[in-house]
């Protein structure tokens, strides 16, 4: 899709990858609505954006309501004009066993990792097919392929927008809108606890540079790629986890321990166990 003039919703744009694709479509002369709960980090984004030359606003909204992702729609329409494009970034995530979770956590990262981005998309869907264009992005991971044990939540509502995505794009083929599922491997930011850090060291897992992944989400925009795994071996694993998944199954069991026992650790040097 051709960056320039596109008017786009990026959801999650406060920090991390969201703030580095912020920063990269406005570059390349997007109008982009940054949204977010906080109004200091977003108005610091902006402030950054408008300082290079970039074009944005901010709209702060709650995307785990219906009053919520109304107003980010009436929002950014009413601001830009329209709505090209929605890159639907925000995301949150959970390294817990799952008989640990709280069900309210639980039932907040389905609605933010799932309900709002099919939602948001229902709701500006009539508007690209009214102009007969459109792209949506959904950002996914590389769990949304290869479900890991300690992220079951996690890997659930992300193999969800995977199939949303795909199903979504075939409906769509036709009419003009496109429909992009990037999946990222690992990526390193603040939003990630320390137990997160202390798992990824035990286990070698790799970990990326959030500006390098945003680069990567903004070239499969620009070439209106369907589905794009970032990371080496992983978008490899991704595949072989598709055909043979009990072969993934028995290269992971030593992984799974690991993680297990980060987290018993972790947990007893918190509570002094």
């Amino acid at each position: 899709m051709e960056l320039k003039n596109a008017r786009i919703i990026l959801t999650g744009a406060a920090g991390g990858i969201g703030a580095c694709i912020a920063k990269r479509l406005t570059a390349k002369g997007a109008q982009v609505v940054l949204i977010g709960r906080r109004a200091e980090p977003l108005a610091a984004l902006q402030k950054e954006i408008f300082a290079a030359g970039g074009n944005s606003h901010y709209v702060i909204a709650d995307l785990v309501s219906n009053e919520g992702r109304e107003a980010i729609v009436a929002q950014a329409s009413e601001l830009m004009g329209g709505i090209d494009m929605l890159v639907n970034n925000a995301g949150i995530s959970s390294y817990s066993l799952f008989k640990d979770e709280d069900p309210q956590a639980i039932e907040r990262l389905y609605k933010t990792n799932l309900i709002a981005p099919v939602a948001l998309t229902s709701l500006v869907l009539p508007m690209m097919l009214d102009q007969g264009h459109g792209h949506i992005v959904n950002i996914g991971s590389i769990f949304g392929s290869i479900g890991f044990a300690c992220f079951a939540n996690y890997s659930g509502s992300k193999f969800a927008l995977r199939g949303f995505s795909e199903a979504l794009r075939r409906e769509l083929e036709e009419d003009g809108i496109h429909v992009s599922y990037v999946a990222p491997r690992a990526v390193r930011t603040s939003l990630n606890s320390p137990t997160v850090y202390h798992m990824a060291e035990a286990v070698k897992m790799k970990m990326d540079d959030p500006d390098k992944v945003a680069a990567q989400i903004v070239v499969a925009i620009e070439q209106n790629k369907n589905d794009v795994y970032l990371g080496w071996p992983e978008k490899l694993i991704v595949r072989i986890n598709a055909l043979m998944p009990r072969l993934v199954d028995a290269a992971l069991r030593a992984q799974n321990k690991v993680m297990r026992k980060v987290l018993k650790d972790d947990h007893a040097s918190l509570t002094g166990g």
